[in-house]
This record gives C-alpha cells, sequence and structure tokens, in this order.
C-alpha cells in the first residue's frame, strides 16, 4: 500500500512563501504522475498542481500559475510545491495524490478520478 506524508504546511503572511514536500513509501515499480490538490474553508477540493513521472511536464491551476511550482526528486521520492506570492485565498488543506502515468491520467489529472493514494493532508493559513 502507497503512503503518501505531506509536510511543511504552517501559517504565513500575505506574499511569503512556504514550500511543501510529499513523500511516498511502499509505491510499486512503475511510473506514478503525482499533483496536490487543496480544499478551503467550505469549498470543494481543487487541482492545484500536476507532474508526470519524469518531471518533464507539469500542469497548474490557473489560480497559481506564476506563483506555484512543483518538481519531483524521484531518488527521495519526494515531490514538492513551492508556494511564493501567497494570497489569503491560498489558505486551505493541501493534499498530495498519485496515480498511474496512463493516457487517463493525461487526459483527467485536473479530477480526483485518476489518483489512488491521498496523503492525509496539511494545512497552509495565510493571514497577517
Amino acid at each position: 500500500q502507497v503512503q503518501l506524508v505531506e509536510s511543511g504546511g504552517g501559517l504565513v503572511q500575505p506574499g511569503g512563501s512556504l514550500r511543501l514536500s510529499c513523500a511516498a513509501s511502499n509505491r510499486p515499480v512503475s511510473r506514478y504522475a503525482t499533483a496536490w490538490f487543496r480544499q478551503g474553508p467550505g469549498l470543494k477540493r481543487e487541482f492545484v498542481s500536476g507532474i508526470t513521472w519524469s518531471g518533464r511536464r507539469t500542469y497548474y491551476a490557473d489560480s497559481v500559475k506564476g506563483r506555484f511550482t512543483i518538481s519531483r526528486d524521484n531518488a527521495a521520492n519526494k515531490v514538492y510545491l513551492q508556494m511564493d506570492s501567497l494570497k489569503l485565498e491560498d489558505t486551505a488543506v493541501y493534499y498530495c495524490a498519485e496515480g498511474r502515468e496512463t493516457s487517463d491520467w493525461f487526459s483527467y489529472y485536473r479530477q480526483r478520478d485518476p489518483y489512488e493514494y491521498w496523503g492525509q493532508g496539511t494545512q497552509v493559513t495565510v493571514s497577517s
């Protein structure tokens, strides 16, 4: 069973930065794509960013494009989300998710369906 553990959340002022980490363990030998989703208070869980197994392709929600950067280190079994210029509306629980890198993933990566494994989430609060 793949386990995903997020870390790096916290309280930050508007305009500040945080770097989230997602550590994977017990992953089978296969190509897994990874994504970050978030769920703000009273809101639905939404896609934030995704990255292919190789790291060569990255995807972002319009709301974070230019401010967030996703990356991965497969040797360390980690995926990162660098969040800069944080805004009040970025406040949410951030979740890491992984799914096999299939044609379905490329078609539906913004939705929850392609992801087999989810972490427990890490809270990010942007407040002055």
